[in-house]
Formats: C-alpha cells, sequence, structure tokens
C-alpha cells in the first residue's frame, strides 16, 4: 500500500470521528457529559444537571471509538518519526493522558483490595484508599508492559485498527459489567451506572459496537491496512463480543461473592483488563496462528 492511501485513511478516518463528536455536541448535552466524564477531552460546555445521566450508558462505545481514532492517529504519526517501539510507548502515554489514568486507578484500587484477602468491610476501606499498594503497582506494571509487547508485535505488522478497536470494547465491557449488578456502598461514583442497565440498552451498545467494528474494519480493508485474506477478522470481532459478555458476568460475579457487589473502581478495572484481552485475542487469534 502507498503511503498516499495510508494518509488518506488516517484522515478520512479522523474526520469521520471529527464530525461525529461535533454533531454529539451540538445536538446531545447528554453524549457530551458522557464524554468529558469518561476522558480528559478539554470541550467548556455546561451540560447543566441531568438526573437520567446513567441513560448516557449507549454511548460509551462512542466514546471509546473517539478515543480509539485519536490513539491511531498519534501513534500512527509517532510511528512515522519514531519508529514502532517509540510509537507504541507514545501510545500508552496518550491513553493516561486522554483518560486522566482514571481506569488505570481502578486496576490498582482493585488489585489492593481484592487480592488482599481481607474481609469485605477492609476491602472496601482499601480500594478508597489513596495510597499505591505493592499489588497495584504490581498490576499496573503488568498491564502497561503487556499492551507495551502486544500493540507492539500488532503495529510492527503494519495493522492499527485494533488501537480503535480496544477502547470500545473496553467500554462495553463497563455496560456489560453494570448489567444486573449492585454495588456494595451506598454512595460512590460508579452507583451512577451500577445496576441501571437495561436489555434494550445491552441491544443497543452492541449494535453500535459492532457497527463502529464493521465501519473501521471496512476501512482498513479498502485502504489495505488489514491484508484481504485476513477478511475473517470481522467474524473473529464479533464473536469477541460473546466472549466479553460471558468473561464480564463472571468475573463480576466473582467480585460480588467477595464484596457483595462491585464498585467504580471494578468497572475501571474492567475496562483496562478488557482492552487487553481484546489485544491478545487478535493477536493470538488472527495474526498469530
Amino acid at each position: 500500500m502507498s503511503k498516499f492511501g495510508e494518509n488518506i485513511f488516517m484522515l478520512i478516518v479522523g474526520i469521520v470521528a471529527i464530525f461525529s463528536l461535533l454533531r454529539e455536541i451540538k445536538n446531545n448535552k447528554r453524549f457530551l457529559g458522557i464524554l468529558t466524564f469518561l476522558t480528559r477531552i478539554p470541550i467548556k460546555v455546561n451540560v447543566g444537571f441531568d438526573e437520567d445521566f446513567h441513560k448516557g450508558l449507549i454511548y460509551f462505545p462512542s466514546v471509546g471509538f473517539i478515543l480509539g481514532v485519536l490513539y491511531f492517529i498519534i501513534t500512527y504519526i509517532s510511528v512515522k518519526v519514531f519508529g514502532y517501539y517509540i510509537g507504541t510507548v507514545i501510545f500508552l502515554i496518550s491513553q493516561c493522558i486522554l483518560t486522566g489514568g482514571l481506569h488505570l486507578d481502578g486496576v490498582g484500587d482493585t488489585f489492593d483490595g481484592i487480592y488482599s484477602y481481607r474481609d469485605k468491610d477492609r476491602i472496601l476501606e482499601i480500594m478508597k484508599d489513596s495510597r499505591l499498594g505493592t499489588n497495584a503497582l504490581l498490576a499496573i506494571l503488568f498491564l502497561v508492559l503487556l499492551k507495551l509487547g502486544f500493540v507492539f508485535s500488532i503495529i510492527s505488522k503494519n495493522v492499527y485498527y485494533p488501537l480503535v478497536l480496544a477502547p470500545v470494547f473496553g467500554r462495553l465491557a463497563i455496560v456489560f459489567a453494570c448489567y444486573k449488578n449492585k454495588s456494595p456502598r451506598e454512595n460512590g461514583m460508579g452507583n451512577v451506572f451500577i445496576n441501571k442497565v437495561t436489555e434494550s440498552q445491552i441491544a443497543s451498545v452492541i449494535a453500535s459496537t459492532l457497527g463502529i467494528t464493521l465501519f473501521t474494519l471496512l476501512l482498513n480493508l479498502i485502504f489495505g491496512f488489514v491484508d484481504i485474506l485476513h477478511g475473517s477478522v470481522i467474524g473473529y470481532n464479533t464473536l469477541f463480543v460473546i466472549i466479553l459478555f460471558i468473561l464480564v458476568r463472571i468475573y463480576t460475579e466473582y467480585i460480588s461473592n467477595i464484596i457483595g457487589g462491585i464498585t467504580g473502581d471494578i468497572l475501571g478495572c474492567i475496562c483496562e483488563l478488557s482492552e487487553l484481552l481484546y489485544l491478545i485475542f487478535i493477536y493470538m487469534g488472527v495474526y498469530k496462528w
């Protein structure tokens, strides 16, 4: 594929994402509220109070798509300037900057608390503690190292679509986790969404995720980022939605048996682990075996 084609692909995806964002900002303050809640993208608009803010869960995959497009553009340019390894490092840095490290904090708190093997009340107390424990440090370190390795291995094959789709599936996992679960605390950031998801919202986020996936993969095929022999990636990504739902339900059941529900930290942890799982799934299933 020529550099001209690659640049056109990057430009088209970027334009589509920007126009999508502008349209949502103009017509949907709830989307904007979700965007500012999940990211640190600087948008100065007063969205006001929304008592039905939890209904904005249906926009989680779309926010993930916007993040993914930004990750792609930043990483693609970085690779062209600095090479694959430094480009991968910059990708990881951009994730922290654009999300404010929100979900990484959840990983740390989850591993500090859940894997301290204390009683329920002590675990919840540990998870609220802002200090970083050994479990948190190791969990975040291993997560970052694994992301570094798999992203480097994937983009070095001139495959970039997982950078766009990983955050989409990560936010989809949050919605799956909120479905028919409860919070062990009376107050908490995650309480806005936990146990507020309906079956119709589940169907909506799955449909939007599959739509985003199809759109991204078709553009990749058109502009040559994905080998035509790997056209099965569409079915493979669809299969991941089912696998993700099952694994998220198993993990939230496991957590609920320990502390009686899930928290905002658990949601952040699930998002990060789902992104990593997606990268592993794509690498092993499509580009390794």
